[in-house]
């Protein structure tokens, strides 16, 4: 069995002396794994990073086997962000988040096309931290999950909706949500509209709203945490204003 297919690398993860067992992103047959021979070699050296795009090629002798990729570098992004510390911790919480959360072998075409997206902007830190948050917002929803923000839970209402129900992942307008503050989700204004700049405080607010929903409804049922990739990439806005 063979196929071929755009992807965008992972997670790189040394296998005996000279391989390495690789994960990638890919449209058409989503998250998947495979060996790479030679992993350690000149040529493949600078290939295996992270974040790079490359066209891959995967084969095996039955569909649940492991199964081995040749690849060939389609363009390297990875470098172009090794002295920004800032989108380097974006693109590892990236990474870090799509192989916890998105299914094996299951097509992915919109979470591909957002993280591609995504990475395009990494060289702006005025904008990335932002997309960021959409495209976790994006992988809520194409797990089934979705946060449902085009009226309030309460009254109906599409005007003026600034909270997120805990509980039904809902939005609440201003008014409806006053009794019950201190128990409801901050909703940023870039998350309800997009053309809807972003203020300080948002990216902070949208972090933990799409990190409330994914670890309750995606990872606690499977027994698993948000990955530290996220908490370094949080910290490292924090301390640069950047939140």
């Amino acid at each position: 069995m063979n196929w071929t297919d755009r992807a965008i690398l992972l997670m790189v993860r040394p296998h005996g002396e000279a391989s390495a067992i690789v994960e990638v992103l890919t449209p058409s047959h989503g998250r998947h794994a495979g060996l790479v021979r030679g992993a350690t070699g000149k040529r493949l050296r600078g290939v295996l990073q992270p974040g790079n795009i490359v066209d891959i090629e995967w084969r095996a002798r039955l569909s649940e086997h492991l199964g081995m990729f040749t690849l060939e570098l389609v363009d390297a992004r990875a470098p172009t962000l090794f002295d920004d510390p800032l989108a380097l911790s974006g693109l590892g919480a990236a990474c870090a988040m799509a192989s916890l959360t998105l299914p094996e072998r299951e097509p992915s075409p919109h979470i591909y096309q957002a993280f591609d997206i995504l990475m395009e902007q990494m060289a702006h830190i005025d904008v990335w931290p932002a997309l960021y948050v959409r495209w976790e917002a994006g992988i809520l929803r194409e797990l089934g999950y979705g946060l449902q923000l085009e009226q309030c839970a309460a009254t109906g209402t599409p005007e003026n909706l600034t909270h997120v129900s805990p509980r039904s992942g809902q939005a609440v307008s201003a008014e409806a949500a006053q009794p019950y503050l201190d128990k409801l989700l901050t909703l940023p204004g870039f998350l309800r509209a997009a053309a809807t700049p972003f203020e300080k405080g948002d990216v902070e607010a949208g972090l933990a709203l799409t990190g409330y929903f994914l670890e309750r409804r995606v990872l606690w049922p499977v027994d698993k945490q948000l990955p530290e990739a996220r908490e370094r990439m949080i910290e490292r806005l924090r301390s640069t204003g950047h939140l």
